[in-house]
């Protein structure tokens, strides 16, 4: 068995999927959300065949439970997906699964590869997320919760931040006081670090080539984005720092700001919760467009709505400066590779971030952009020196895949 259940939970909600590490293969899928609320929802789908329990998943089509139901709290939310586990005829201790793989945002400069837990670490996770208070005091709530459901099973931590580790000095520090750079833990982390490791090697293997042999830039464009310079498989820069709010301009974050924006609007009265509200919740493609769907700023967009016309101009522009910035870094580039919600899907917003880079041997076919198209797929024309790629994202799998690898020794 390689069953590896991954989960993904936040202040008030537990995804969660279960997974063959092996394959990729979902077997299983859900949500707890609106947890510590008065009426909490859980949704619940499994895709194992009943004619093979355990031993498999098949065509047998999907099941689906859903309830409403008080979730008071992390503890009880677990209770809630085993109880859905059981509900659709297969209980969570005759699935074989074999570890739990958590998804944690931030594990600092203490953290650069898959990490057993224990109470030690589970402490220091609680303990960084003074470094993403809105991602870890969730993670370390499920991790506590997992620990005592699931007594058991060895647990496992993946970390947005590890694949980021490689970025040498002069991409991972600011320019300010070292010692109290030190003293606070003030340099660049980086995030969405599974989801480009992931891309960038299932980008080496469709195009056949050694990852190891590859300059690639990944740009990771859904409602979080960023953009990762990737060497050899090792990421060299990316353009989240700190914070996963610093970079692209995103579907409710503002990206990159000037740090005396901060300080002129704490003196005009904002307080530090304001501020961290507006660049956080109420900026981005909402900010501009008062919606952070991109299809919808799309299609105000193209009605002729100027506030979404500026939202989609600013959207590229800022990807394209990181872009120039990260081909000049990298001296030049074997394969661009869009991945997510937006990049997988958006035909348009692609074209406009390629648009007249034939200087740089970048040159897209339209046909092959537009295509209706699903899964790994090249989107360059046949003359483009820099082959441009669509590599559909899968945390999830990632997640279960090295949890497993760590698991099995």
């Amino acid at each position: 068995m390689t069953r590896v259940l991954v989960i993904n939970a936040g202040s008030s909600s537990i995804k969660y999927q279960l997974v063959e590490a092996d394959t990729g293969e979902r077997l299983a899928s859900g949500l707890v959300e609106r947890i510590g609320e008065p009426l909490g929802h859980v949704v619940h789908q499994s895709l194992i065949n009943d004619a093979h329990g355990a031993g498999g998943s098949g065509d047998g089509g999907e099941t689906v439970v859903e309830r409403e139901l008080p979730v008071l709290d992390h503890t009880a939310g677990f209770a809630a997906m085993v109880e859905a586990f059981a509900a659709t005829g297969h209980p969570v201790d005759s699935l074989g699964i074999t570890a739990l793989g958590h998804r944690v945002v931030q594990g600092g400069g203490d953290f650069i590869e898959p990490t057993l837990l224990d109470d030690g670490v589970a402490n220091r996770i609680h303990e960084l997320g003074e470094l993403a208070p809105l991602h870890n005091p969730g993670h370390y709530q499920a991790i506590v919760a997992a620990r005592r459901l699931f007594p058991g099973l060895p647990q496992v931590a993946v970390f947005d931040t590890a694949f980021h580790q490689t970025m040498p000095p002069e991409s991972s520090r600011y320019a300010i006081d070292p010692a109290i750079a030190a003293d606070h833990g003030i340099r660049r982390y980086g995030f969405h670090g599974i989801s480009h490791q992931v891309v960038s090697r299932r980008a080496a293997e469709f195009l056949g080539r050694p990852l190891a042999s590859l300059k690639q830039i990944v740009l990771h464009l859904g409602n979080g984005a960023s953009a990762c310079a990737i060497d050899g498989g090792r990421s060299v820069d990316t353009s989240m720092g700190l914070t996963p709010l610093a970079g692209l301009v995103m579907g409710t974050r503002s990206g990159d700001i000037d740090p005396g924006a901060i300080l002129h609007l704490l003196r005009r009265g904002l307080d530090v919760d304001d501020i961290d509200e507006l660049l956080n919740k109420r900026s981005g493609l909402l900010g501009f467009a008062g919606t952070n769907d991109f299809r919808d700023v799309r299609a105000a967009a193209e009605a002729g709505n100027a506030d979404a016309q500026l939202a989609i101009a600013v959207y590229v522009h800022r990807i394209r400066a990181y872009l120039g910035a990260y081909l000049l870094e990298l001296g030049g580039a074997d394969a661009i590779v869009f991945t997510a919600g937006v990049g997988e899907n958006n035909a348009a917003v692609r074209a406009e971030i390629c648009a007249d880079l034939d200087w740089f041997g970048i040159r897209i076919d339209p046909d092959r952009n537009e295509a209706d198209a699903r899964g790994p797929r090249r989107i360059s024309s046949d003359d483009s020196r820099v082959e441009v790629l669509v590599i559909p994202t899968d945390e999830e799998a990632e997640i279960a895949r090295q949890a497993w690898e760590l698991v099995r020794g």
